[in-house]
């Protein structure tokens, strides 16, 4: 095992790349990117950096000059000749060549575009433009370096045996979550941390930690690179990118109100059994499921990913009664801001009444809180959006007022014609 210390330490005095794979990626995003090189692939998209935690002045911490040399080195990479035959021949959600031939063709000889990077107020404003199966592409990359530089920058003050006592204190605060999670009957839980981890060393570790401590109710990782080097299962479905997009390119109030399904409508083409997952939240849940059409309610499950997920779960248990549905087949997946003592409290609520699993993020490969000078390792909320398609701006509402984005005239028109009334806020940590 990877003595991570030292490793860090070795930072100060030698250039280490912190994307060494195009495949340090999440799997979502493959498999969106392969529908969208089918069903969009000339619409043009600007994605750009949002920091939701402005008191985290990232300009002021990471150095532009090592900035845009780790971001210069994630437009050299492309696939390896093993990370091809991986992804061609591997069986993803029990099916065998996920990805087809004309994909991975293009996926192949894929280098990321050029980024634009300037300073503002204390901030990077980061931003990629150009065709959508591209630019969507540096969204975890993306991240993935600025959170590590932010690590590093905290980092880089202290010395070998304090960073040895700051990661001897981490394991073991992990370790310590694992413990509790074993005592969970009939847990289901996977690794969604690659977008806020602390480092991809860490996220690594976590995944070996929660492979030796959870044995088979770990059932795999969103991390495609750490998914093939330790040979689990690579997890993801479909995200908000989608019904963002589809949405600004519509014509009409009426395209927009039909937008969300038609993103669910191409995938239903692709994809059937566990990736036929419902994100309902992007405009609303309860405005989503009330105008849904029939034949999704027959999908294996729904994502909760933002609101109250107690509440999110039972808006989604009372429409499958409604339609006639059996929520106890269903398979409900957590994922919004989880930590060990909200993992309990839902499994033991919805144990029974449907197939309760969890996508396990920032808490798992970033949780630092209170071990490092000044809290300065405390997770924060950095996002890399796509903002705009075709020159019109995209609009996310969410299910907590405080993750919306968008023009406040959009978001307000949005608002109206997805008939979304008062949203209880509630603090965005990660």
């Amino acid at each position: 095992m990877v003595d991570i210390a030292t490793r860090v330490h070795n930072h100060n005095w030698k250039i280490d790349p912190i994307v060494r794979s195009l495949l340090d990626d999440d799997f979502y995003k493959l498999l969106m990117c392969q529908s969208i090189f089918r069903n969009r692939p000339d619409t043009t998209v600007t994605f750009s950096l949002i920091n939701r935690s402005s008191k985290v002045r990232l300009a002021e911490l990471i150095d532009e000059g090592e900035l845009r040399e780790q971001l210069d080195h994630v437009r050299s990479l492309s696939l390896s000749r093993g990370e091809s035959t991986w992804l061609r021949g591997n069986t993803f959600y029990g099916k065998r060549q996920m990805f087809r031939s004309d994909f991975m063709e293009w996926f192949e000889g894929l280098r990321l575009p050029a980024y634009h990077l300037e300073k503002r107020d204390g901030q990077y404003e980061l931003t990629f433009e150009g065709r959508w199966p591209e630019v969507m592409m540096w969204e975890i990359p993306a991240l993935a370096v600025l959170m590590e530089l932010r690590s590093r920058a905290v980092l880089q003050e202290m010395g070998k045996f304090e960073l040895q006592v700051l990661y001897a204190r981490a394991m073991a605060r992990l370790w310590e979550k694992i413990e509790r999670l074993k005592k969970i009957e009939g847990l289901r839980i996977a690794d969604f941390g690659t977008r806020r981890r602390h480092s991809f060393l860490w996220q690594d570790w976590c995944v070996q930690a929660m492979i030796e401590g959870l044995g088979p109710a770990f059932i795999g990782t969103s991390n495609c690179r750490i998914a093939m080097r330790r040979d689990i299962e690579a997890i993801g479905t479909n995200a908000h990118e989608l019904p963002m997009v589809y949405s600004a390119l519509a014509d009409s109030d009426e395209e927009l109100r039909q937008a969300p399904y038609r993103v669910l409508a191409d995938w239903h083409e692709e994809h059937d059994g566990n990736l036929r997952i419902i994100l309902p939240d992007t405009y609303g849940t309860a405005g989503f499921l009330k105008r849904a059409p029939d034949w999704l309610a027959q999908w294996t499950g729904i994502r909760i990913d933002s609101g109250d997920p107690a509440a999110g779960a039972e808006t989604a248990i009372a429409w499958w009664k409604e339609r006639g549905e059996d929520p106890r087949e269903k398979l409900v997946i957590f994922s919004d801001g989880l930590d060990v003592e909200k993992i309990e409290e839902l499994h033991a609520r919805f144990k029974g009444r449907v197939k309760v699993s969890f996508g396990w993020g920032t808490l798992l490969t970033n949780d630092f809180r209170g071990l490092a000078r000044a809290d300065g390792l405390a997770p924060f909320s950095l996002v890399c959006k796509a903002v705009a398609a075709n020159g019109r701006p995209t609009v996310k509402l969410s299910d907590n007022p405080n993750k919306a984005m968008g023009p406040q005239d959009q978001v307000a028109r949005y608002m109206r014609v997805f008939e979304v009334g008062a949203q209880q806020a509630s603090e965005v940590v990660v």
